[in-house]
């Protein structure tokens, strides 16, 4: 049987935020960030490999059951996914992998962004120590990397005091909380305010040599000149990895890179690419264009990408975004 799920949770004010969230590339980029709001009993969340960008055309959105998600957050029941406690039987889709902190944060309205501006000083240890400075003031904390998820979730509620309502997560991005909608998106654009970066490069012209077999040059070969150290060294946020694979590679040697960049020429992306793997390519470029010159970059590593590609949440949302062509 069907319990009270609450529907008028789930505002036209809460759609609209999160449609415009997630219509912003420099906010959210596919189907990652999330946004929930809640009472005491029902929340609202996003559900795994929808996007944001579709909160107002479609119902994206899943209810769970608020208590349960927090004994999933505390270790008490359940794996952490979540999955058991959708309260509406007929919904197939699954809740955010980040619900158990959605449902932990004491505040009615959650918005996790992978903001740009974020994730320039969230990779680098140089912009971590700016960041403490431009945020100043802010109730805010800084969250260290975990996988996303209960991990995560172990991290954020280690750090948060009643009052935070501002997360910054090292290498992963951004959440803000607040008591209404209004109060969530004015945290997001003041902090977008403080962070903001100009960035140092744009859209490169186009190779005049042939991109190699089955790919097209994408608009982000720069990254191919001043960029290819820091494109190649690492993986710098989980969404990268989940839809890009680890780094940028230089060869096309398995047949299965999404992206590859060709050294002093381009990056070139893989024909019939899906719409989150464009936009992740064009999310690394929106990052690295803004890194100061003299700023050095902390990749995830190895062992986290290693997490994350065999990871089953994460094959299902690769899977569900799969679906959806460039």
């Amino acid at each position: 049987m069907t319990r009270d799920t609450r529907p008028a949770l789930v505002t036209d004010a809460f759609r609209q935020l999160s449609a415009r969230l997630g219509q912003d590339p420099l906010q959210v980029q596919g189907p990652g960030g999330n946004t929930s709001i809640k009472d005491s009993e029902v929340m609202w969340i996003k559900a795994s490999g929808t996007e944001l960008a579709d909160a107002e055309r479609q119902m994206i959105f899943v209810p769970v059951d608020r208590a349960a998600a927090i004994a999933e957050a505390r270790g008490e029941a359940g794996d952490g996914s979540c999955k058991g406690t959708v309260l509406d039987p007929a919904i197939t889709l699954r809740p955010s992998i980040e619900t158990t902190f959605h449902a932990a944060l004491d505040f009615n309205v959650v918005a996790h962004t992978h903001s740009v501006a974020t994730l320039v000083h969230a990779i680098s240890p140089e912009g971590r120590a700016a960041l403490d400075a431009k945020l100043a003031g802010l109730p805010f904390v800084r969250v260290p990397y975990a996988k996303p998820g209960l991990p995560l979730t172990r991290e954020i509620l280690a750090r948060a005091a009643p009052d935070t309502q501002v997360f910054v997560l090292q290498n992963h991005g951004l959440i803000c909380a607040g008591a209404t909608v209004e109060e969530v998106s004015d945290l997001l654009a003041e902090v977008e305010r403080r962070l903001a970066m100009t960035p140092r490069e744009g859209e490169g012209p186009t190779p005049s040599e042939p991109a190699p077999d089955g790919f097209d040059w994408s608009p982000y070969g720069w990254l191919a000149g001043g960029g290819a150290e820091a494109a190649t060294a690492g993986s710098y946020y989980p969404d990268h990895v989940v839809f890009l694979g680890p780094a940028l590679l230089q060869s096309d040697h398995d047949g299965t890179p999404p992206a590859v960049l060709v050294p002093r020429q381009g990056v070139a992306l893989r024909k019939g690419a899906t719409s989150s793997q464009t936009a992740m390519l064009r999310c690394l470029s929106d990052v690295l264009a803004r890194v100061p010159e003299g700023w050095t970059l902390d990749p995830i590593g190895a062992d986290a990408e290693a997490e994350l590609l065999n990871w089953d949440a994460e094959k299902y949302r690769q899977a569900l975004a799969a679906r959806t062509p460039t």
